[in-house]
């Protein structure tokens, strides 16, 4: 028995773990795994079809796998998107969508505190291919408005910020973007379609790294875009061609990591507001940068466009990078990695490891400090994790 899920019929919780499914003859309760490379045609005639788009079926498991293609529908109804196309990392996301939409002479306008390796494959990479890049303060948008013009094609921002939880106001970029026939990208990596769904506020793109919350335990690689159907047709175009393709293996652990995604973060937002709060009395932080604190400048906003503050937050503690490194190395027992998103709460440096490679004037447009710490908070017991914090903590003082 199959059943149509229409997304707007139902609730995020039914959606990211009922849509897109339809069982096969054999009558299976949990979505299979599709391992193969090819797929037998019935006839020539057929294949030349499917080739050419006339027929459906898959084609080829770089661009059409069905474990894959599952993924790719149950995201797009969480996003409130026409569809999805599936990439084996966030950064190949990021890299599709480029090349799908952007050509020599175009013209990039970006938010300067966004992730390293964002700032790198334009600065670096895109540049090669005579794309220019602008990069502008999230909240300034005089600055925004001044650099745009005709020769401006995609607009890309994080919000929140990684790893200053900036917060920027949606529904102005994307009327800016349509201004100049622009696309707005947004990276919703930090908020999950759980929590914020840029779509309906006016974004053309949005950008997974699938690595983070939607998996949520750290296990695999993966990412997505989501969009209309006529802007996935470009970007999936490029998967074709060039391959940057999501495994179904992978595939399949963010179909079970979809089903706990709203439970998951709502005691990731839980605890990051605890954590936050209790950081912001601690004598040895100068600064917290979470949403969810009255205080923070994007707090009315975030609460706006956002149904929760999500599960990272950064601060910054006395001294310098010194500090800060006794502090991460103080944690008994939290993990330090760069990785976000997982049930284990993470600790990172991000100047020397997120940030890392970025020139010294390009971390300070950014607003990444030396004394900056950022922390992905987990589901474990909020009292432990602050416990371990103040650890590290006391070793600030101890130096």
């Amino acid at each position: 028995m199959s059943f149509e899920f229409d997304p707007s019929q139902f609730d995020a919780e039914t959606l990211a773990i009922r849509a897109g499914f339809e069982r096969s003859q054999n009558g299976e309760h949990s979505e299979p795994m599709y391992l193969t490379s090819s797929y037998i045609f019935d006839s020539a005639e057929d294949a030349a079809s499917r080739f050419r788009g006339e027929a459906e079926g898959p084609v080829y498991a770089r661009y059409t796998n069905p474990t894959v293609n599952l993924f790719e529908s149950r995201l797009a109804a969480l996003e409130g998107g026409e569809e999805a196309v599936a990439t084996s990392s966030g950064m190949a996301a990021i890299l599709s969508t480029c090349m799908a939409f952007l050509s020599a002479g175009d013209e990039v306008l970006c938010s300067a505190d966004v992730f390293g390796s964002t700032t790198g494959l334009f600065s670096k990479y895109m540049a090669k291919f005579g794309v220019k890049t602008h990069y502008l303060p999230l909240g300034d948008m005089g600055a925004w408005e001044a650099a745009a013009n005709e020769k401006t094609k995609l607009l890309f921002l994080e919000t929140p910020s990684n790893p200053l939880c900036r917060i920027a106001d949606i529904r102005a970029f994307a009327n800016l973007a349509k201004g100049v026939g622009a696309r707005l990208a947004v990276d919703n990596c930090f908020c999950t379609p759980a929590l914020q769904q840029p779509l309906l506020h006016g974004a053309d793109l949005v950008i997974h790294s699938a690595t983070k919350y939607l998996d949520g335990q750290g296990r695999t690689l993966g990412g997505a875009v989501v969009g209309t159907h006529a802007d996935m047709a470009e970007v999936r175009a490029f998967l074709r061609t060039c391959g940057p393709t999501m495994s179904p293996f992978n595939a399949w652990v963010f179909l079970k990591g979809l089903e706990t995604l709203s439970l998951r973060m709502e005691r990731h937002c839980a605890n990051a507001q605890g954590l936050a709060e209790w950081l912001s009395q601690q004598d040895e932080v100068t600064s917290v940068n979470y949403a969810g604190l009255a205080d923070h400048p994007g707090h009315a906003l975030a609460a706006a466009q956002q149904s929760g503050f999500g599960g990272v937050l950064s601060f910054t503690v006395k001294g310098g990078r010194e500090s800060a490194w006794a502090c991460i190395n103080g944690v008994r027992w939290l993990s330090l990695t760069a990785n976000l998103g997982d049930a284990k709460t993470t600790i990172v440096h991000p100047a020397t490891t997120t940030h890392g490679r970025l020139s010294d004037q390009e971390r300070d447009a950014a607003g990444i400090t030396e004394n900056l710490i950022r922390i992905s908070v987990g589901l474990e017991s909020l009292k432990d994790i602050q416990d371990d914090l103040r650890r590290g903590l006391s070793c600030i003082l101890a130096g």
